[in-house]
């Protein structure tokens, strides 16, 4: 068994969506920063995709995840988590995180923020 843990991970993807409870969100979008971030036990190390996450596997689930409008962040992060266990059944940890910039509510407000664990083993 190897003794390495890999991760894999894209960092501030910026998607622009319809993603909100409210009617009024779905209709005029808002400005999204995802983090997604996978951990697990490399098969071995021979220059190959086949031995690793690809990140741009992961930047397609993401894309296509946000393209889906949802009322809540918690379904498109579920749904973001639940591709990446499908594509790489062998991945034993996933993070991620959604920052919604300029939520809509009143006061000066950065973003709301949105993180959904997931692992293989306790």
């Amino acid at each position: 068994m190897s003794r390495f843990k890999q991760t894999v991970a894209l960092k501030d993807v910026k998607c622009f969506a319809l993603h909100g409870y409210y009617p009024e969100e779905q209709l005029t979008g808002n400005h999204f920063i995802i983090d997604l971030t996978t951990e697990f036990t490399p098969a071995g190390f021979d220059d190959e995709l086949a031995q690793t996450v690809n990140y741009e596997d992961l930047n397609s689930i993401i894309r296509t995840e946000m393209k889906n409008t949802q009322k809540l962040l918690e379904t498109v992060l579920n749904n973001i988590i639940l591709k990446v266990m499908e594509k790489y059944p062998f991945v034993e940890k996933i993070d991620v995180s959604m920052k919604k910039l300029n939520p809509p509510m009143p006061g000066q407000i950065g973003h709301s923020f949105v993180k959904l664990s997931y692992s293989a083993v306790n």
